[in-house]
């Protein structure tokens, strides 16, 4: 018991420790000397409570010292409770947790608000953060750092650089003077250079250096297009990569083909795809007639339009004023045409060209429905063409074999008998054809049956590889994704660390669990054999008893059968019962005397437990308050008795 007393005291200890450590941490100011949370007065614990529901919730409004009057101090109390309650505390909480604290009831409270305090490693530390959540925080990261600078005029700027005071200090870019859109050219790279742990030879690098390709940073035309060039360049390589892994994992693993071979029949495939739609087109365009058709269509619509019009109405305006303009010359009378006069000309001239307009477009729906029904008479004719070939062939065909049938009915019974004869030679055929067939077709069949297993086997061992081969790629794809989320986490949770305040070691946290966990071990090795002791002790009393009952029963019934001859027998039996009377009875006692001892036990530790909460300073306290209270409700009486 004073063990597990000792240990208990060293377990709470620490987690005071811990508790300090988190208000100290939030702003919260104590003595050098203040080490445990039962040292802690009335005044700290309102400072530190009110301190961090004030980091919790950033608005309430509570005060974080106690003021002199009692009245003022049960209206702190109880708005701290209050405050406790919203987020959520179910204890039991009033304005004595705080005027009249006890170590329990403070631990418990104290707990519940660290467990409150908004920490930026909270869900850091459960997930791992992604890149756009890392790409957030630096945001915010550099904002903050901006908006605590002071302005810098742009012509104080060295070059766009500015000195940052930050941690680390340090140059960093500003202004928008150097930003441009972002613009990619085309990269060529060499080729076959993939592998970078082979060195590449002088030939290569003369060849693609200095005769062929120049270097990336100087292909696009600007040199700020570098890097997005560069971008670009790898994005579609890699998106290239993923479009074949996912290509080759769903059909190149399932026709069990080399990669080489896989991607030369693919390319065969689509060269003959591309070479059936041309030829198709070809035929779709030539076949049918109809770009001739279409070309006399148009040839004839151009000659139909100078036949008709023979030139357009503006022709013959232009040639009636030519002609107009050479009788002016000649008779040297020009006449001026009124603004009227050349309205109504461009009217007439508008109404003309709008009626040819229609008259064509009529002419052209025309001409375009007369195509349509001649294609569609020639697919119809063709059609028709190519069935009465069909029937004409099948006539022949025909025509044929009744020709020959008639050749042979003048001679019918000669040709008859020919013709059984050429019927039993071919059955006797056959029968030996069979007969022959049947002689190879057994080991055939063994052998088919015998590589049709091996096929099968072959196929089921393929079937398994490929199975193997998926899931080993989709580990392995998992693998990358959960070490890229480590490796993000393992970033972020160094930031983390350069944030942290290095006042408190890692190593003596580490060194308390250690010893708690030490603690435990050894509290529960001792239980264990507590339990095991208790558990022989209670088998080797079964046993007793049992045996001093069936010992006490036997004797009972010897004794009992010569009680009634021997005098002596029946004092024996008297004193026998006597004794196995005064046995339970002691054996009662020593039980009452355990629970007895138990019970003080118990109450031993209630005892301390009420000792720990202080009931006498807290009386004390309460009576001193009291006598206050008193004191202020006579000056407030004695106040206002004198108005």
């Amino acid at each position: 018991v004073s063990s597990l007393y000792r240990f208990k005291m060293s377990g709470l200890d620490e987690v005071d420790n811990i508790i300090l450590v988190t208000l100290r941490q939030i702003g919260c100011e104590f003595p050098d000397d203040l080490t445990s949370l039962s040292l802690f007065t009335s005044e700290i614990v309102v400072s530190a409570a009110s301190r961090c529901l004030k980091t919790i919730r950033d608005d309430l409004d509570l005060p974080k010292k106690l003021p002199s009057n009692m009245s003022a101090r049960f209206r702190v109390g109880t708005s701290l409770a209050d405050a406790c309650k919203d987020l959520g505390y179910r204890s039991d909480i009033g304005y004595q947790t705080f005027l009249y604290p006890n170590d329990a009831d403070l631990r418990k409270m104290f707990m519940f608000l660290v467990e409150k305090l908004p920490r930026e490693s909270s869900s850091a530390a459960d997930e791992p953060m992604g890149s756009s959540a890392l790409l957030n925080r630096a945001i915010t990261a550099e904002m903050s750092l901006r908006l605590s600078q002071g302005w810098t005029p742009p012509y104080c700027k060295l070059a766009r650089l500015n000195w940052s005071t930050g941690t680390p200090p340090q140059w960093h870019y500003e202004g928008t003077s150097g930003m441009h859109s972002f613009h990619a050219d085309l990269l060529v790279v060499p080729t076959g250079l993939g592998d970078i742990s082979q060195k590449v030879t002088k030939e290569k690098k003369q060849f693609y250096g200095s005769v062929h390709l120049k270097l990336v940073t100087r292909q696009p035309s600007y040199a700020y297009d570098v890097a997005a060039s560069l971008l670009e360049h790898s994005a579609s390589e890699l998106t290239a990569a993923q479009e074949w892994e996912t290509e080759w994992n769903q059909s190149g693993l399932a026709s069990r083909l080399p990669p080489e071979e896989y991607k030369a029949k693919k390319r065969q495939r689509l060269k003959k795809k591309l070479a059936d739609q041309l030829r198709v087109s070809i035929q779709q365009a030539s076949g049918s007639g109809l770009g001739s058709d279409l070309a006399q269509l148009i040839g004839s619509f151009a000659g139909r339009e100078s036949a008709l019009g023979k030139g357009s109405r503006f022709t013959h305006a232009e040639k009636l004023q030519f002609a107009k303009d050479d009788l002016l010359t000649v008779d040297q009378a020009p006449r001026v045409e009124t603004e009227e006069e050349l309205k109504q000309k461009r009217e007439d001239e508008v109404a003309a060209l709008q009626a040819r307009l229609e008259e064509l477009t009529t002419q052209l729906e025309g001409m375009e429905m007369d195509i349509k029904k001649f294609t569609t008479n020639s697919a119809r004719i063709l059609e028709m063409t190519s069935s009465s070939r069909a029937s004409i062939k099948d006539q022949e065909d025909a025509y044929r074999v009744k020709k020959r049938t008639m050749d042979m009915l003048p001679e019918a019974d000669k040709h008859m008998a020919e013709l059984q004869k050429l019927i039993d030679s071919s059955a006797q055929r056959l029968v030996t054809l069979s007969q022959q067939w049947e002689k190879h077709r057994a080991p055939l069949i063994v052998r088919y049956r015998e590589l049709k297993s091996l096929n099968e086997l072959r196929m089921n061992e393929s079937s398994q590889r490929l199975e193997e081969i998926r899931l080993v790629r989709e580990k392995m794809k998992e693998l990358t994704r959960e070490g890229r989320s480590k490796d993000e986490l393992h970033k972020q949770l160094l930031g983390e660390y350069e944030r942290m305040s290095k006042d408190v070691g890692r190593s003596s946290y580490t060194r308390r669990i250690l010893e708690i966990l030490s603690n435990i071990k050894k509290q529960r090795t001792d239980i264990d054999r507590i339990l095991v002791d208790t558990r022989t002790l209670q088998k080797e009393i079964n046993l007793l008893t049992g045996k001093l009952d069936r010992t006490f029963a036997v004797t009972d019934e010897q004794i009992f059968k010569n009680a009634k001859k021997d005098e002596a027998c029946r004092q024996a039996y008297k004193h026998l019962a006597k004794l196995h009377e005064s046995c339970g009875s002691l054996v009662t006692s020593v039980e009452e005397t355990g629970n007895i001892m138990r019970e003080a036990r118990e109450l031993e530790d209630q005892i301390e437990t009420e000792k720990q909460k202080k009931l006498d300073d807290s009386f004390d306290r309460i009576a001193a308050d009291l006598k206050q209270m008193k004191q202020e409700n006579s000056a407030l009486v004695a106040k206002i008795k004198g108005k």
